[in-house]
């Protein structure tokens, strides 16, 4: 198992979650409500055995509360530790990218990672903005599709969450859920 993943003194980390796929099965239920589909809570699984194996663990996860974000969170949260606080949040179902980024920098400084759980096209804005080397194969990926259950980790070039401008942060990792076996 890899050493636990902590940001260096004077950085944060930011992990951004897509929510993982979601039922379509009752088209009379309204988009807040609808639950993570058979796929989804797969997918959510194997993204939680990736931050398992990683030892991330986030101080402060921000969740939309839509059904299919809770459900997400409900799924990996065993993967984060139990030294987490869970802030379920309305302005985050679907933020805009500056929404999220205003949100960001309201999280206290002693904070070192946040992991925020939210939707697109908000969430894959702000992961682009943030990502601060344009020809990262990384970067390009997640520029072209982030998919439900995509992860974007970053290390933030920051010591104050207050001080987060776009492009600076450094990508570290993309990972969609395809990308992990099943």
């Amino acid at each position: 198992m890899a050493s636990r993943a902590v940001p260096p003194k004077g950085k944060k980390d930011l992990l951004l979650l897509r929510h993982a796929k979601s039922s379509w099965d009752d088209p009379a239920l309204d988009d807040f409500n609808r639950p993570l589909a058979k796929r989804g809570r797969r997918a959510a699984l194997r993204m939680a055995e990736w931050l398992a194996e990683r030892q991330i663990r986030p101080g402060l996860v921000l969740c939309s509360p839509a059904t299919r974000t809770r459900e997400t969170l409900s799924l990996i949260q065993p993967a984060l530790g139990t030294d987490i606080t869970v802030r379920y949040e309305g302005r985050l179902y679907l933020a805009e990218a500056e929404d999220l980024l205003h949100r960001l920098r309201e999280v206290d400084t002693d904070v070192g990672c946040v992991l925020l759980i939210g939707h697109n096209p908000g969430l894959q804005e702000l992961a682009i903005t943030l990502a601060s080397d344009e020809k990262k194969p990384e970067r390009v990926r997640l520029a072209e599709k982030f998919p439900t259950a995509a992860l974007a980790w970053f290390r933030l070039n920051t010591s104050r969450w207050s001080a987060l401008r776009p492009e600076n942060g450094e990508l570290v990792a993309f990972i969609t859920p395809a990308d992990l076996p099943e």
